[in-house]
């Protein structure tokens, strides 16, 4: 449209300006020549006349753009302040509410850290009491004969008589349990008996497996369980894996028994995990397992398939396995920690410890026995203080756990030491699993352990180890700072 626009004025003045020129020539007598310059001077001046005016109205158009631009950059800016002060406005809330957090974070924490001295204040005063009640036993023991020079001649018919009902169940219940332990109690063999039950055991399957929790400190909260393997003889009598271990590792059957437990540990984790997730299992191997390329194998294509347990089921060394390994336990180790299995050292006899390069070979727990620690000799004899072993195993994301626990005045100590996980007989001693299997977390009823410890049955049996420990937690040991009765 501007085009034709143009076109048709530039036409338009031509016209007027030949127009001009005609009648100056015909009307006005001028000469051709004169006529033309005056049909040109008249076209100039249109030209100049339309090109001005085309200018001033551009110029118009112009300044109502800049003017309506002006107005967009003036709204635009406006709503910039806008935002401005609403984004003031929300750092001046976070800046509030992270102050506000972080005051409420620090009366948390001074809160538990209070509940951390009254914990301490509990133990110290259950630990006193303990050796007030021990000295008390003692000292009623001691007086017992002194006090009855004549006895009767049927103690068992009169004295029984005399104890209340409450002492007469007492009795019972302490009494019941001595034909169990003694029933379990093998009598010494030699190496060859015991070689032989051993081979019985791993053909029949005869291995049992027992569970001793380990807890956290000073909570007492279950977080992992130890597997300690038990064999069978064809009697029924028990054999503990000191008695057996050697002969088996020196028979060759070392790594069929550590292949079957991985198996039993495997199927209790994962019945344990139905319940809590964050429960673990710690699974021990022994060194000929891991150099015995056959059983090793074995053993790994297994870990293999259930790689998907991991991050809960650890695997136990010795510390002498740790210190004494050769090429090729290196590497079936490196390959166990390749596949995300983590590795914990047992059986310390010192405290000489290279975290970092225990860390470089997935080590993520040592445990170390209460007694080592709470050693003032040890002190000289490894480059660092047993209260600083907790924080310098920290730093490289190794865990310490306290083990062989058997009383009050070692917990106190312990927590003196920054020492976060316990295991030991005052928590829970080890306990065979149910018959069916089932997992250490499920309850018995309360009328179905009254009849267990009124009958005299060994309660590791229908009980689980769990209710031993939340006996000993928090709670008992409130109920006997409290006092008797």
């Amino acid at each position: 449209m501007i085009r034709i626009s143009t076109i048709f004025i530039a036409i338009c003045m031509v016209l007027v300006a030949a127009s001009l020129g005609l009648i100056l020539y015909s009307v006005a007598g001028l000469s051709g020549m004169e006529s033309a310059i005056a049909a040109l001077t008249a076209l100039t001046f249109l030209i100049l006349y339309n090109a001005v005016s085309m200018r001033l109205r551009d110029r118009t158009d112009v300044g109502g753009q800049i003017a309506d631009l002006s107005r967009g950059t003036a709204d635009l800016a406006r709503q910039v302040a806008e935002f401005g002060r609403r984004l003031a406005a929300i750092e001046g809330r976070v800046v509030s509410a992270n102050s506000a957090g972080a005051d409420r974070i620090q009366a948390v924490v001074g809160e538990i850290n209070e509940l951390g001295v009254l914990v301490k204040q509990l133990a110290v005063s259950v630990a006193s009491h303990d050796d007030m009640l021990s000295s008390a036993a003692a000292a009623a023991t001691a007086a017992a004969p002194a006090s009855d020079p004549n006895p009767a001649s049927d103690p068992s018919g009169v004295q029984q008589n005399e104890l209340p009902p409450e002492d007469s169940e007492k009795t019972a219940a302490i009494a019941a349990p001595a034909p169990t332990v003694a029933s379990e109690t093998a009598p010494s063999r030699s190496q060859a008996q015991i070689l032989t039950a051993v081979r019985d055991a791993v053909e029949k399957n005869r291995i049992d497996i027992y569970l001793q929790p380990m807890v956290t400190l000073p909570q007492r909260k279950v977080r992992f369980y130890e597997a300690v393997t038990r064999l069978r003889d064809d009697k029924d009598q028990v054999l503990a894996a000191d008695d057996f271990i050697a002969i088996a590792e020196a028979a060759g059957l070392i790594g069929r028994i550590d292949h079957m437990v991985m198996l039993r540990c495997v199927q209790v984790l994962r019945r344990l995990m139905v319940r809590n997730k964050d429960v673990g299992v710690f699974c021990n191997v022994a060194a000929a397992t891991l150099g015995n390329p056959t059983t090793f194998a074995q053993c790994l294509d297994f870990l293999e398939a259930n790689r998907a347990l991991a991050p809960t089921f650890v695997l136990e060394f010795k510390q002498a396995t740790f210190r004494n390994l050769g090429p090729t336990e290196s590497e079936n180790l490196a390959a166990l920690a390749q596949r995300g299995y983590r590795f914990s050292i047992d059986h310390v006899t010192d405290l000489r410890i290279e975290p970092r390069e225990l860390a470089d070979r997935g080590v993520r727990f040592i445990k170390v026995p209460a007694a080592l620690l709470l050693d003032q000799r040890q002190t000289s004899a490894s480059d660092i203080h047993s209260s600083d072993l907790s924080g310098l195993l920290g730093r490289f994301g190794i865990d310490l756990i306290a083990e062989r626990i058997e009383g009050e005045r070692s917990v106190v100590d312990l927590l003196d030491y920054d020492v976060r996980f316990g295991q030991g007989f005052l928590f829970a001693p080890p306990r065979p699993l149910r018959p069916e299997g089932a997992s250490a977390t499920g309850g018995a009823s309360p009328n179905k352990a009254q009849q267990s410890h009124g009958s005299g049955n060994n309660p590791s049996v229908d009980g689980p180890a769990i209710d031993t420990v939340r006996a000993t937690g928090n709670a008992a040991l409130a109920r006997r700072a409290a006092g008797p009765g």
